[in-house]
């Protein structure tokens, strides 16, 4: 079926203009002022509506395999159209982990109908267990990572990097130290105190993140840090890239958004891994994000159960964020002036592709069409119930937004569509 998307704003990281967008082929055919084409569905714009390259996220959890209680890869990828993402990198915490080319196939077989396309990540050592490296050629992914269990033996971090270096694999680093952990289920400090829980000390996070940036320093390799959260991580991150170190890192919404104070209410769903932080680890996440440090905004979209996050003391980390993170990003950056149309397509859908290595979306002639249809002046509140995830565990939930996907393309069909 043929599209043409009339009188729209379509922006990408080279450019923001109004224009026709004509869709045939599962390409884009042509973009230009009142285009003179035929098409068997008119979606007229006004003016009103934006286009932008759909959304890639490399950091989610699909659960699945061994968890489909939580999410199916299925019902993951609902989601993520819902929220204009065409493409994930899905983590390899599974039950098996992805450390074999069954599992890694097992993935694919059930995104491949599904309209967005799912890359599994393959683990750095076998079982995730930290023991023994892999041999991730087998594999055929193109990221490795431990995730939530991050390599504890430097030396053998390092060897991983070394490796990458031949494979042309991208490391990317959950970077805790669980010895730092040690129990602690929210971030240490004034909330942890007033509710009487054991917290996680901000040294978890940035001794990591500078004990990756030196081992990949050593070999030349290239670091991807994953979900930053603290002040001190980003001002790590941002002098390596002054110094020509090889890394990259990412941040989630909530990080820019919200900080501790959310805990107070003793809410589960306001836990994740790494946690809210202070007030002034959020403004710097903020500012990381403005001047160019944070390369990407991911979600790491982690469902839970609603009886598995109903005790606030043992519940599991983990929020979802596929059909929030473009909303949020919109309101508090594109809407307060902080960011354009243009650098959110970069953070959110351009970056991530380079980063992976694979075909990166623009809205020109022949480019694969692939692309998020949005509302930019619709306001809409959270409801979890009415999310498309299994899990309805979202930090957002109850949030008024501006700005709402309402419609997803990929691959020249559409997906999604309010």
């Amino acid at each position: 079926m043929s599209i043409l998307l009339k009188n729209v704003r379509a922006a990408d990281d080279i450019s923001d203009k109004i224009c026709d967008i004509f869709i045939s082929g599962g390409k884009i055919a042509g973009v230009g002022e009142s285009l003179a084409v035929t098409a068997d569905r008119v979606i007229d714009g006004g003016g009103r509506l934006a286009v932008i390259p759909a959304l890639f996220d490399m950091h989610v959890h699909f659960r699945d395999p061994g968890q489909t209680h939580k999410e199916t890869v299925e019902t993951g990828c609902a989601a993520a159209l819902a929220g204009g993402v065409s493409g994930v990198a899905c983590m390899p915490n599974t039950s098996p982990a992805i450390d074999s080319r069954e599992t890694v196939e097992y993935i694919l077989k059930k995104a491949e109908n599904t309209g967005v396309e799912v890359y599994p990540v393959g683990c750095i050592t076998r079982g995730m267990k930290g023991g023994e490296l892999y041999d991730w050629t087998k594999l055929g992914v193109k990221l490795i990572s431990d995730d939530g269990r991050p390599v504890a033996n430097a030396e053998l971090m390092r060897q991983a990097l070394e490796k990458t270096n031949e494979n042309g694999l991208l490391i990317v680093s959950h970077c805790e130290d669980l010895n730092i952990i040690n129990g602690g289920i929210i971030n240490k400090g004034a909330v942890s105190e007033k509710l009487g829980v054991k917290g996680m000390d901000r040294a978890s996070e940035d001794s990591i993140t500078a004990r990756e940036i030196a081992l990949a320093d050593s070999c030349g390799a290239r670091i991807h840090i994953c979900h930053v959260s603290t002040k001190g991580s980003m001002e790590i991150v941002r002098d390596a890239k002054k110094r020509g170190i090889k890394v990259t890192c990412e941040t989630c919404p909530h990080y820019f958004t919200y900080t501790e104070e959310k805990l107070l209410s003793r809410d589960a769903d306001y836990r994740m891994n790494p946690p809210l932080r202070t007030e002034e680890d959020r403004a710097a996440v903020m500012e990381a994000v403005l001047d160019g440090t944070v390369d990407c905004i991911v979600t790491d979209h982690a469902p839970h159960a609603a009886e598995e996050k109903a005790d606030f003391m043992k519940a599991p980390n983990g929020v979802v964020g596929l059909e929030t993170s473009l909303a949020v990003t919109l309101t508090q950056l594109y809407h307060t002036g902080k960011l354009t149309l243009s650098r959110i397509a970069e953070l959110m859908s351009v970056n991530p592709r380079k980063l992976l290595g694979i075909e990166v979306t623009r809205i020109e002639k022949g480019a694969k069409a692939d692309l998020a249809v949005i509302d930019l002046d619709r306001e809409w509140t959270v409801v979890p119930d009415e999310l498309h995830s299994k899990s309805h565990n979202t930090v957002f939930k109850g949030e008024r937004l501006k700005g709402k996907n309402i419609m997803t393309i990929t691959d020249g069909k559409i997906r999604y569509e309010i």
